[in-house]
């Protein structure tokens, strides 16, 4: 089959079923969570949380269980955490709007691979920041924001998903991505990356105003936004694939 030519049917929903079954696991994390009793708990977040005072030698790490693997891990199986509903449900939203168009691009591997890279990265950033201390970070928004900025690296190119003459079908996640050094002359790119950071820049601004943590880790949101970005190149395919290749890849 031709990029050119349209697919002969399109599904309802058009979510890869990566995308789908990652959220059924989000989902699935925080309705067994709920079974768990306040010990429990918080042995759950030792265990798989990303707590900065587990990486300061002056802490008492026997604390914290997992040892030097669990040091390792909880740079990405913090994603799978959520605090409460709310935030389940906007990540999923999110997953589902920007995930869909990165996950059709990259295929089910890279995909995931990615989301776990730019987790880590967005961790990074935290432990960068807020060394030593012992409140715990959850949530996949610090991943589900490196995904925004790859889907920003093509979806508004023409012919993306969202750009001028859109391709049919699934050759619109197909066109070849924008270099980051276009992205940054896009008046269409900057205005949408100008209010992503303005939202983040609003938190950090109420955060340092009131003198209180902010509930939102907005440095691990811009570590995994800045990270999506540099990232993009390593993991995107670069083929010039058609319907056919994207049903394969999915």
């Amino acid at each position: 089959m031709r990029l050119s030519d349209p697919p002969t049917r399109e599904p309802v929903f058009n979510t890869p079923p990566v995308v789908g079954w990652t959220i059924a696991a989000l989902v699935a994390i925080h309705v067994a969570r709920s079974f768990l009793d306040g010990n429990g708990e918080v042995q759950m977040l030792l265990m798989f949380a990303f707590i900065p005072a587990r990486y300061d030698p002056s802490f008492t790490q026997a604390i914290f269980p997992g040892g030097v693997l669990g040091d390792i891990w909880t740079f990405v199986t913090y994603a799978g955490l959520h605090g409460d509903l709310m935030h389940l449900g906007v990540n999923s939203i999110w997953l589902l709007a920007f995930g869909s168009a990165v996950a059709w691009r990259f295929g089910s591997t890279r995909f995931l691979l990615f989301m776990a890279a730019t987790a880590a990265l967005g961790a990074g950033v935290h432990l960068l920041l807020h060394f030593g201390e012992i409140t715990p970070m959850i949530g996949a928004s610090a991943a589900i924001s490196g995904l925004t900025a790859a889907a920003v690296r093509f979806i508004f190119e023409a012919g993306g998903p969202l750009g001028a003459f859109r391709r049919r079908g699934r050759a619109a996640f197909a066109i070849p991505a924008a270099p980051l050094s276009r992205i940054m002359r896009s008046p269409q790119i900057l205005g949408f990356v100008a209010i992503w950071f303005a939202i983040n820049i609003v938190y950090a601004l109420g955060a340092l105003l009131s003198g209180e943590p902010s509930p939102v880790a907005w440095e691990a949101h811009i570590g995994g936004f800045i990270g999506g970005l540099l990232l993009f190149p390593l993991f995107d395919p670069k083929l010039p694939f058609g319907f056919d290749e994207l049903h394969r890849r999915a």
